[in-house]
């Protein structure tokens, strides 16, 4: 016999001892139990037949009596005992000759039998539909246990990919972070490197040259500085984000003045919506992602004139739509297919999808017809908003 075969004969054993064990369970409240049961019902006889006269249907209520012990107990003993104890009792109490046992007049030997039997099948049956409906308890906590193993094991599982890829992300963030830091940082110690030996024979025009280079790549540097100080936010676990309710116009406004300031000779049309709209957001973070998708039109598609900012209601979402004329994201793909990504290009959008994400919006984008690209990211409108126009 093989180890399989007689693990499963060691459990149909174990099974049947199990049934057996239950079948003569003993115990004192049982005992208790079924002794009171009996009694009552040899009560409640005794009344009918005292007003009556005559017998009255007493097997019937020992049959009950029995139904009311196979149910309240444990295993088959109880029911048992109690059908052949309530036909002695039927027998002595409640028959002619009454108070004495008489099993010889005709038609007793039957009516006993079949109370008998009629009380031991109620009895083996009703104890049996318990079992049943114990075991269906049973097997539904059972299966509650699973399901919430199951989802344990799920959630256990989304935690470790999402912590792979949260490890993905830092990688690519770091390497990203390398790149774009080492360019500005190289061209800033090579320009002053330049005044410093060459100044005295340099033209005024040239050391101005210099010094705006030197400006733009500091002011690059402190936009990556604050790029990285919202993705430290972001991915925090600790942390949580800042919410609180602000208008919509007040936070694009901040945002393109800062941009601005940045990029003065740039032009960046901005268009509102009529109406006052409230989101809860946390202010800081959709700034920089306002800013960061409107520097990386400014940076990379090449248009000056026609960038554009337009915020609008679309259901349940503002909207912030970037748009500009320029290269277009096929030009961008093909450019970074052959290593040219620019400075911060894949970081800046990178910090503005986990901003969205976040603040449980979304981040798309597509070509634009007219030329160029078009980046969409949608917030959710606070509940006053969006119930303010249900009641409307």
């Amino acid at each position: 016999m093989g180890r399989k075969e007689r693990i499963m004969t060691e459990l149909r054993a174990w099974k049947e001892k199990v049934i057996v064990s239950k079948a003569i369970h003993f115990s004192l409240r049982d005992f208790m139990q079924s002794i009171l049961v009996v009694a009552l019902a040899s009560m409640i006889c005794s009344i009918l037949l005292r007003y009556t006269g005559i017998e009255n249907n007493s097997a019937l209520i020992y049959v009950f009596a029995v139904m009311i012990i196979s149910r309240i107990t444990t295993g088959y003993l109880w029911g048992i005992l109690a059908s052949i104890i309530s036909a002695f009792s039927l027998n002595y109490y409640f028959m002619y000759p009454y108070a004495s046992f008489n099993f010889t007049i005709s038609g007793y030997q039957v009516a006993l039998f079949s109370m008998v039997a009629v009380s031991i099948l109620t009895g083996t049956m009703t104890t049996r539909i318990k079992q049943q409906a114990e075991e269906a308890i049973r097997r539904e906590k059972r299966a509650k246990e699973l399901y919430e193993m199951n989802q344990r094991l799920e959630a256990e599982h989304a935690a470790a990919r999402m912590e792979a890829e949260m490890e993905k992300i830092r990688s690519n963030l770091l390497r990203s972070v390398s790149h774009d830091l080492r360019t500005p940082l190289t061209t800033i110690i090579g320009a002053t490197s330049v005044i410093l030996e060459n100044g005295k024979d340099m033209s005024e025009e040239e050391c101005l040259r210099l010094l705006l280079d030197i400006q733009q790549d500091a002011t690059w540097l402190i936009s990556m500085v604050e790029n990285l100080l919202s993705v430290t936010r972001i991915n925090d676990d600790a942390a949580e984000l800042k919410l609180q309710m602000e208008i919509v116009d007040e936070v694009v406004g901040d945002a393109v003045q800062k941009v601005r300031k940045r990029f003065p000779e740039d032009r960046i049309t901005v268009t509102l919506p009529d109406e006052i709209l409230m989101i809860w957001i946390d202010p800081i973070l959709i700034k920089q992602a306002v800013i960061n998708l409107l520097e990386n039109a400014i940076r990379h598609s090449g248009d000056k004139e026609f960038i554009s900012l337009n915020v609008y209601r679309q259901e349940e979402f503002v909207i912030f739509e970037i748009s500009d004329r320029g290269r277009g994201l096929l030009a961008s793909r093909k450019d970074e297919a052959k290593g040219d990504t620019g400075r911060g290009l894949g970081i800046g959008l990178s910090i503005c999808q986990s901003i969205v994400r976040a603040h449980h919006g979304f981040l798309e984008s597509e070509e634009n017809p007219l030329g160029g690209a078009i980046f969409r990211f949608g917030l959710p409108l606070a509940e006053e908003e969006i119930d303010g126009d249900r009641d409307l």
